[in-house]
């Protein structure tokens, strides 16, 4: 920046800070000011101590105390305060103002003062060391020229120290100058002269520095390291404690450092050391033995006397101590054997169920577990017994309860007089006939027939057994056939020959292969049938719907009763909750109290709409405190059915994962809610959700005969329903439904709920790991299995199976061809009852036959293809009598491994030994029912002497290794698991037939008490019926009939006779009358109504006269009236033109007929 402009920057400047105009002289004389400012800073810019002088004394400056000898100074200090100056406003072109000058000078005024007398006092103390005088140092350190925190106590230590610095700086160099050299600030140079006392900033001309001197800046610090020492020293003793323990720890430290060290050097010389040891240790022991040995030598004679006198004293000691020590102890040591015996065998035990491969010695052990024993003959026996029964209830109480729902239809017709009473009455004698008669059926069919003692009866019966097995064991046939039938014909047989043929699942053999047929008939429909996802919920699948039946039916039925029971009769039982989302029916039923109330038409209009409806505060009202009951009422029955997971059927929780898993596979991308919401279907909707719309339907309740469930607690639980299969659904109140939709969040809510619910429910093991059911499980149980199917059923499954034949099997080799090739064609029912047991004679020989169709009869299943001799051996069968034979000779002769034994001549002990075990099997085999009896090869083959069944034995095992299911690499180890994974199985099969049995008993306790429940209702319909029979023979009575089929007593009060005689305009005024089409109000006077009783109770003729002229009249049932109102029906037509009000024309008949 030039003068010029730094003069004008500072002149704006100025005339900024002087706002007062009063002042006009001080404005001009800062004028002139201002040029000296920009003189002085021209000078500071160009670095000429003489040119800066020169501005600095201007006179227009008005500086003080400047002082032409430092111009050298002024010049640096003020070149240094216009740099700091230009760093901190970033103005590359500063300008130091006046007052900054005067600052810059009167601090290059203090620095020349400093620096003088820090150079004295450096000259002072130099010159007193020479003279080698330490008094007066301390007076100078303490002056002011040095600045120095000085401690008076060190003295001598200041002096010794400065003196030993400055003995150090030795003259070397004769040509020493006067010339001290200081620097002020770490940045200015000060040269004093200590001869002359000269002071300058600029080095002086030849300046040769004094080297012998201490300079100031030594001196400083010698000074400063006395005092931070002597302060360090009295810190010290001020905490001797402290230092004293500091120096304990680390001596200690020291000390264990030493110690570890050494410590590890003698353990890394320790093989050294045991070395040296042994080998003395070594030597001194020889030495002894060696002495004492010459002694031994030389006594030996003696030493053996004595020996043996004291081994003989010691042994008969411990002996009698040890015998006496038995006798106090026998308790004990029985129960410690004992303890340890069965801690051995518990021990075995867990190896033979834990092992991977036991051992042969622990699997000998336990073989005995696979004999059969008198109390396992009498379980099986009472299971076949309680599980035909069951079987036998099941199908008698469908049939009861189908001719029950009849004669419910019938009574209904008879009473709108649809149908005459003899129509009822043959129905009735028909129920009662097959009350009584429904066992004789199963009874006559095993007498003759089909179980006829022939050859060619037993080949055919045989047949069924064979073709009844296939199709029981490999249900890809009969969900072929379902599906090859129309839906009517599809549900009927799955009604009746399906669950017939697996027992109605009453055991877990039938129930595992039922499921399993639900399984492949379930995948079968899916992957044929189902284009979308949403057909499951849309249509009705005929598998869901056979699953569904099933499990409501006698079997699954106590599950739902369990799990709904108690919460739909705490509902029920609530006499004061009253639930109706209906706003229009809300609305009706209020406007329906108000007339009652007051015998008065109400004003209000009665057909209204939704919206209209809701336009009424009390209604509103009315429907908020419906919506909030019905919340509380729906968290139980949540909190019911979430609790009760674990209750519901297996079967339903795996068919919900099998539908889960097969739409999955077929939709990959269907969302999991999607899937979700398809097992909520089924599980809620289809399963749940009709035994609480309709609980005494499905036995959910007990109901008595003639009883009946309340509309209102009906619409109670309707409410409930449809507000959890919306929730199941995760569908929101819309549309129609808006006026719900505060219940929405609660909805979406709930739904969270079910999805995990239905998540969880999918979580089941495999039926093969439920049931523990392989395989070989037919061929190692006790008993065969045996269904209960009558002959009508026999021969439409074999009609269908020939009818769809190329569909289920097209393969011509399949089993089932061949077996259907064998039986030939359908039988009729003659030749299944066999000759004689119908009359040819007999007119009614069609009806007696369609009634022997139904006869049952029992078939024993069994595998055609079970053992077979030859080539074509069945491998499974050639295993479980290898196992068997296994199991005869391991049990008799003792060994390592298999291989060990069958190469092992047996000794003649265990010859006998084996041959008793024979003789105990041929007398239990003598003993077991025929049903039980295993195969005659089996039998067989268990009778063979000991060496021979080991041949066998050997055969078998190569036929076995030659299709890779044994190798002798191991020993044969393969067929002892299958032993021991049959020992185990037996044990879990016996435990399930103890709860088979607890189970068929608890079903058969319940079926017994439907039983006992249809027959009330058959005792209550002979009641009615006997009450209708004499009402027909007394046709004066006028007594009515009561459902209790109770009459009426002779005393009870009689309508009146009197007919009534209105006008209209008098009914008009009373509300009754609403309007007449095609007469005006005024012409109301000119018609008549008269209202007569008629003969039967409760009816009613009106006739109408318009000016004494009968126009019309009609019959009125009060029953019908009831119903309108309860239906909501406010108002009716008459006579097809008059438009009555129902309420109030009820309110008129009872008070003018009935006195109410």
């Amino acid at each position: 920046m030039t003068m010029t402009s730094s003069v004008q920057f500072y002149v704006h400047t100025m005339g900024k800070t002087s706002a007062d105009p009063s002042q006009p002289s001080t404005g001009m004389h800062s004028v002139t000011g201002i040029v000296a400012v920009g003189h002085i800073n021209e000078a500071i810019d160009q670095g000429n101590p003489g040119k800066t002088l020169e501005t600095l004394l201007l006179p227009t400056a008005k500086l003080h105390d400047v002082n032409p000898i430092n111009a050298r100074h002024y010049q640096d200090v003020l070149h240094f305060s216009k740099v700091q100056k230009c760093k901190g406003s970033h103005d590359e072109s500063p300008v130091l103002w006046l007052d900054e000058i005067q600052k810059g000078i009167n601090d290059a005024n203090r620095n020349i003062e400093k620096a003088a007398n820090l150079a004295l006092g450096t000259s002072m103390i130099n010159r007193c060391l020479e003279k080698h005088d330490s008094q007066p140092i301390l007076d100078i350190l303490q002056s002011p020229k040095f600045g120095l925190r000085v401690v008076p106590e060190c003295a001598e230590t200041y002096y010794k120290n400065l003196l030993k610095a400055k003995n150090l700086k030795t003259k070397e160099d004769s040509n020493e100058g006067p010339w001290l050299k200081l620097l002020m600030k770490n940045r200015y140079d000060y040269y004093y002269n200590v001869e002359t006392g000269e002071s300058s900033f600029v080095p002086p001309e030849e300046f040769i520095p004094k080297t012998s001197w201490l300079t100031s800046e030594e001196i400083q610090t010698i000074i400063g390291q006395v005092t931070a020492d002597y302060n360090r020293e009295q810190l010290w003793f001020a905490n001797e404690n402290l230092i004293l323990q500091l120096q304990a720890l680390a001596r200690g430290f020291l000390v264990r450092k030493n110690y570890e060290e050494r410590k590890e050097y003698l353990q890394n010389q320790e093989p050294l050391v045991i070395k040296i040891q042994a080998s003395w240790k070594g030597y001194k022991q020889r030495k002894s033995y060696t002495d004492r040995l010459q002694v031994l030598q030389d006594n030996i004679a003696a030493i053996v006397k004595i020996q043996s006198w004291v081994k003989m004293w010691l042994a008969r000691k411990a002996y009698k101590k040890r015998l006496q020590y038995f006798k106090d102890h026998n308790g004990e040591i029985v129960k410690i054997q004992a303890f340890l015996r069965a801690n051995k065998a518990r021990e075995d035990y867990r190896t033979l169920i834990g092992a991977e491969n036991p051992p042969l010695n622990v699997l000998r052990k336990f073989a005995y577990l696979l004999d059969q024993s008198d109390l396992d003959f009498q379980e099986e026996l009472e299971v076949t017994r309680l599980r035909e029964e069951v079987v036998t209830k099941i199908r008698s109480s469908q049939q009861l309860e189908k001719d029950l729902n009849l004669m419910d239809i019938k009574i209904g017709l008879l009473v709108k007089n649809r149908i005459s009473l003899q129509d009822v009455v043959l129905h009735s004698k028909k129920l009662n006939k097959k009350s009584k008669n429904q066992v004789e059926e199963m009874v006559t069919g095993d007498k003759q027939g089909i179980k006829g003692l022939s050859k060619e009866r037993r080949k055919q019966l045989e047949a069924y057994q064979h073709l009844f097995y296939l199709l029981q064991t490999n249900p890809m046939y009969l969900a072929k056939l379902i599906f090859q039938m129309p839906q009517n014909r599809s549900t009927k047989f799955m009604d009746t020959v399906i669950f017939t043929l697996y027992n109605y699942a009453s055991n877990q053999r039938e129930e595992y292969l039922l499921l399993k047929l639900f399984k492949t008939a379930l995948e079968e429909e899916i992957n044929s049938k189902v284009d979308q996802i949403q057909d499951i919920v849309t249509g009705n699948p005929t598998v869901i719907k056979m699953v569904v039946s099933f499990n409501r039916s006698a079997r699954g039925q106590n599950t739902l009763r369990q799990l709904l029971a108690p919460v739909v009769k705490e509902i029920m039982d609530d006499k004061s909750l009253l639930i109706n989302t209906s706003p229009v029916e809300v609305y009706k039923a209020w406007v329906n109290q108000l007339e009652m109330q007051t015998g008065e038409a109400s004003k209000l209009p009665y057909d209204v709409t939704t919206e209209q409806a809701l336009e009424h505060s009390e209604v509103v009202n009315k429907l908020e405190s419906s919506i909030q009951s019905l919340r509380a009422v729906t968290d139980k029955v949540l909190v019911s059915i979430f609790s009760s997971l674990t209750m519901m059927p297996y079967g339903m929780r795996y068919i919900a994962k099998v539908l889960k898993n097969s739409l999955h596979e077929k939709f990959p991308d269907a969302t999991e809610d999607e899937l979700l919401k398809i097992v909520g279907n089924l599980l809620y909707y289809r399963y749940m959700n009709p035994a609480i719309v309709a609980p005494d339907g499905f036995d959910i309740i007990d109901i008595t005969a003639g009883g009946q469930i309340h509309p209102d607690q009906r619409r109670n639980l309707g409410c409930v329903a449809k507000v959890l299969q919306h929730a199941a659904s995760n569908k929101l109140f819309e549309g129609e439904s808006a006026h719900l939709s505060s219940m929405n969040t609660y909805l979406s809510q709930t739904y969270q709920k079910f999805r995990n619910f239905f998540q969880t429910a999918c979580d089941v093991p495999e039926p093969e790991e439920k049931f523990n059911i392989d395989e070989y499980s037919d061929m190692v149980t006790l008993s065969k299995p045996v269904i209960y199917i009558s002959i009508e059923e026999i021969i439409n499954t074999h009609s269908l199976l020939l009818e769809h034949q190329d569909a289920i099997a097209p393969d011509q080799n399949d089993l089932l061809n061949e077996l259907l090739k064998g039986l030939g064609t359908v039988p009729d029912v003659e030749s299944f009852l066999g000759e004689g047991a119908v009359d040819p004679n007999d007119p009614n020989k069609e009806n007696t036959l369609s009634q022997l169709a139904k006869t049952e009869i029992s078939l024993s299943l069994t595998s055609k293809y079970e053992l077979q001799e030859g080539e074509g051996q069945d491998l499974k069968g050639l295993m479980i009598k290898t196992k068997r034979l296994v199991v005869d000779v391991i049990r008799t002769q003792p060994g390592n491994t298999l291989l060990e034994i069958l190469e092992t001549p047996a000794s003649a002990q265990q010859e006998s030994e084996h041959l008793k075990v024979v003789e105990k099997r041929a007398i239990l085999d003598s003993k077991t029912p025929e049903k039980m009896k295993h195969s005659q090869s089996m039998l067989e083959d268990g009778q063979l002497p000991i060496e021979q069944k080991k041949r066998k034995i050997q055969r078998n095992l190569r036929t076995l290794e030659q299709a890779g299911l044994v190798s002798s690499a191991n020993k044969y180890q393969e067929i002892i698991n299958e032993i021991a994974k049959d020992i185990r199985n037996q044990r879990r099969y016996r435990h399930h037939r103890k709860a088979e049995l607890v189970k068929l008993q608890q079903t058969l306790s319940a079926l017994q008490s439907k039983t006992t429940f249809y027959e009330d209702q058959v005792n209550y319909y002979n009641t009615y019926i006997k009450t209708c029979l004499d009402n027909l023979t007394r046709k004066n009575s006028r007594r009515s009939i009561k459902l209790d089929g109770k009459e009426e007593e002779k005393g009870s009060k009689k309508l009146k006779h009197a007919s009534l005689k209105y006008t209209a305009a008098r009914l008009h005024e009373k509300g009754i009358i609403l309007e007449i089409e095609d007469l005006q109000t005024n012409q109301f006077k000119n018609v008549m109504f008269d209202i007569t009783p008629g003969e039967e109770m409760g009816d009613f003729e009106i006739k109408a006269k318009f000016l004494g002229v009968q126009m019309e009249k009609v019959e009125l049932h009060f029953q019908d009236l009831l119903q309108m109102q309860y239906e909501g029906v406010a108002v009716m037509k008459m006579f097809d033109k008059a438009k009555v009000n129902v309420n109030l024309l009820i309110f008129l008949l009872n008070k003018k007929f009935y006195g109410k």
